[in-house]
């Protein structure tokens, strides 16, 4: 007796309802106010490059993977500044203490990425009949992270600090300056 597994549709649907929970989540705690620690920003993107280094020196892109490393790096990098674009940035003008509120683009934004990833993992799963290497699209994919974390990091690095040195120099800070 043959009897089918609903498996099929469970295995699209299980992860859809975990990013749908996750982004509500997300979507609610975006109003809050973060604390913005400028010396900080550097982390994340450090311990990415060391963990991509690592993984890097031991299953290093072969031929044309180097090429398409290096344009997924570019591609992340603006991709990631843009992403750091619309992070909304304030100050306190009295304490000149810095906060990050998320902006819904910058959620919908990581959706769009979400997809493309997941569509990428979908061509992982017939890489078989089209020839493509699930390592070589793994790097990339790496490589693309690395771009997105550290310009995102890096334009808000830049844009947090200007900030602070209008705001010790007496200056106004526009509202537009707190988000561009």
């Amino acid at each position: 007796m043959h009897t089918e597994q609903p498996t099929g549709w469970i295995s699209y649907a299980i992860p859809l309802v975990v990013i749908a929970v996750v982004m509500a989540i997300r979507w609610k705690r975006m109003s809050r106010v973060r604390p913005l620690k400028l010396e900080r920003l550097w982390m994340l993107p450090a311990f990415y490059a060391v963990v991509i280094g690592f993984t890097f020196s031991r299953f290093p892109p072969h031929g044309w993977g180097w090429a398409f490393c290096l344009a997924a790096v570019v591609l992340g990098g603006a991709l990631g500044w843009q992403r750091g674009r619309m992070m909304r940035i304030t100050i306190d003008p009295e304490t000149h203490a810095l906060g990050q509120t998320s902006s819904p683009a910058a959620l919908l934004f990581i959706v769009l990425l979400i997809v493309v990833r997941s569509s990428a993992r979908g061509a992982i799963a017939y890489a078989g009949p089209v020839g493509l290497d699930p390592m070589a699209i793994t790097d990339v994919l790496m490589a693309l992270a690395l771009g997105l974390f550290t310009a995102q990091r890096l334009e808000m690095y830049l844009r947090g600090r200007r900030m602070l040195a209008a705001a010790r120099a007496g200056q106004a800070i526009s509202p537009a300056a707190s988000v561009s």
